[in-house]
């Protein structure tokens, strides 16, 4: 294999390897615009010049192959003067606006000027060459012509990945410019990757625009809950509340991508979410404490079984739920309550869009986790249909539901089926139509405030983190299946989601093999391969 000593560290690599990649395999940043390490080589931006012993002049580490023993330096005295002149080529006509851009913080070109520039412009004011500002060009992007340094990183990721094709360079010389074709805005569903990967701020996202400065920005791992495919995410958040969603590296899943609709699913974890206890008492709704909810509960369910028997309650869970809080549901609705009466909602009320990217027809994270948990009746129990029409006829007597609908019911018929119920309870993390019928409401954590694992559509069971705590008084799922158990008699010791994992594991074969702790950030296959 080819052997390079970059700055006097030596690394062999494979064939075909750029001087860039070997640089980023050494912990050796080199200057870069252009380069993005998922997209085509295109070599324009000239920030990258590095020193290659043996050669006259300097060449771009992002378009030069490692060699046979090749030598390469990128601090010498004429990389530093290469790349300084390049950064004021680009910056002649770049807006001094850095106190206002969105880009602030995480700006390519910022910290390239602290590091190289730090010179005084030779360039007038007045003289700099004003562009497009402020531009919807669709989607959720805004252009700011006056930001860009042409680096057709956009251009590109809209040939190589959507095959959309909505953005060129028009103009020549200091007047080029990114634009869209007149009058045809960006038609894709992962617009957001432009602003993600645009180094300057010349792309920004409309909906994260002006919201929050990065550096507040805490940073969380976590699993996108927008659709089955289960890209990975970064979070970013500040004082309990989501900012927004930046795609995290799996090869295996998103690869370094993710699609507008997951990006958005954010704002669940902020908007409408359920805070406190509450239960229906004669005609109005009181907030009520856990011990309450728990009695309250525990009573009511003892009521039913004792006057109706357990075959007149019904548990619908969710394939919102993680793959513990399903497993807890069933051992739940089997073992405890001891009703052969359980489902898992279906599907769901969303844009049934789909594609050959990234993004699935099934809107929900871990529907084939409850598929492969078997989430179903037992032997002359009720599924999803049935429970639905046992409970319009009023021969369901209580039913609980967890997550915020019922299958893709429009609110209206979803609270009319949970009206119809003598006792209802409902455990969510956001209000819906079935929780404003329901009769006793226990907050739920959102997907950031718990932890546990989701199963994809491939199978590929991915572990989710819990960031910041649940809001005011709501609880993590797990805690509050648990609590319920052991109220209604279960021996239950499980003290957070991974021992319920373990647990799962051993009893449940399409999980056989896993170890909650060594399912890395990456996910494993089912069966642990």
């Amino acid at each position: 294999m080819p052997k390079v000593t970059l700055n006097g560290k030596e690394l062999e690599v494979g064939p075909e390897t750029t001087i860039i990649e070997a640089g980023d395999r050494l912990g050796i940043h080199i200057p870069r615009f252009c380069y993005h390490p998922h997209l085509s080589i295109d070599g324009n931006c000239r920030m990258c010049l590095v020193e290659i012993e043996g050669v006259q002049k300097l060449l771009p580490a992002c378009a030069t192959y490692v060699d046979h023993d090749m030598v390469v330096h990128t601090d010498t005295d004429a990389v530093k003067k290469a790349v300084k002149g390049v950064l004021e080529f680009l910056l002649v006509h770049h807006p001094i606006d850095c106190p206002i851009c969105d880009q602030s913080g995480e700006c390519y070109l910022q910290d390239y000027y602290m590091q190289f520039g730090l010179y005084k412009s030779r360039f007038p004011l007045k003289n700099k060459i004003h562009k497009a500002k402020v531009k919807d060009v669709g989607g959720d992007i805004v252009l700011d012509a006056e930001r860009c340094v042409l680096c057709t990183r956009c251009m590109r990721f809209l040939r190589e990945v959507t095959g959309t094709d909505e953005l060129n360079i028009f103009g020549r010389g200091s007047h080029s410019e990114i634009d869209i074709y007149q009058d045809q805005l960006l038609r894709n569903r992962y617009t957001c990757n432009l602003a993600d990967i645009c180094p300057v701020g010349a792309l920004t996202s409309k909906d994260f625009r002006f919201q929050c400065r990065v550096w507040y920005l805490k940073e969380g791992k976590s699993i996108c809950t927008g659709c089955a495919t289960g890209c990975n995410v970064f979070v970013h958040h500040h004082e309990g509340k989501v900012w927004r969603m930046m795609p995290r590296f799996n090869e295996q899943v998103n690869g370094p991508w993710m699609c507008d609709i997951g990006r958005f699913s954010y704002t669940a974890a902020n908007d409408g979410r359920i805070e406190k206890p509450r239960s229906v008492e004669g005609e109005k709704s009181v907030v009520i404490d856990w011990d309450a909810a728990f009695y309250t509960a525990n009573l009511k369910i003892g009521e039913v079984k004792r006057d109706f028997g357990a075959g007149a309650i019904a548990v619908i869970a969710s394939p919102r739920s993680s793959n513990e809080e399903l497993y807890l549901t069933k051992k739940l609705a089997f073992e405890i309550i001891r009703t052969p009466n359980l489902a898992f909602t279906p599907a769901v009320v969303a844009d049934d869009y789909s594609d050959e990217i990234l993004v699935s027809k099934d809107k929900t994270p871990n529907s084939r986790g409850a598929v492969e948990l078997r989430i179903g009746p037992e032997d002359g129990g009720l599924d999803f249909d049935g429970i639905l029409d046992a409970a319009r006829q009023g021969k369901v007597k209580l039913l609980i539901v967890l997550g915020c609908c019922l299958g893709d019911l429009d609110g209206d018929e979803a609270g009319r089926v949970v009206s119809a119920v003598e006792y209802s309870i409902n455990i969510a993390p956001n209000e819906s139509a079935v929780s404003q019928a329901s009769s006793l409401v226990l907050p739920s954590a959102s997907f950031v405030e718990r932890g546990g694992t989701f199963t994809n559509e491939a199978g590929r069971v991915q572990r989710f983190y819990r960031i910041f705590p649940p809001r005011i008084r709501a609880r993590e799922d797990i805690r509050i299946l648990a609590d319920l158990g052991r109220r209604l008699g279960a021996d239950w010791d499980y003290k957070n989601e991974e021992a319920v994992f373990d647990d799962m594991a051993r009893s449940e074969p399409f999980f056989a093999g896993l170890v909650y702790r060594v399912i890395g950030e990456n996910g494993s296959e089912a069966g642990g391969k």
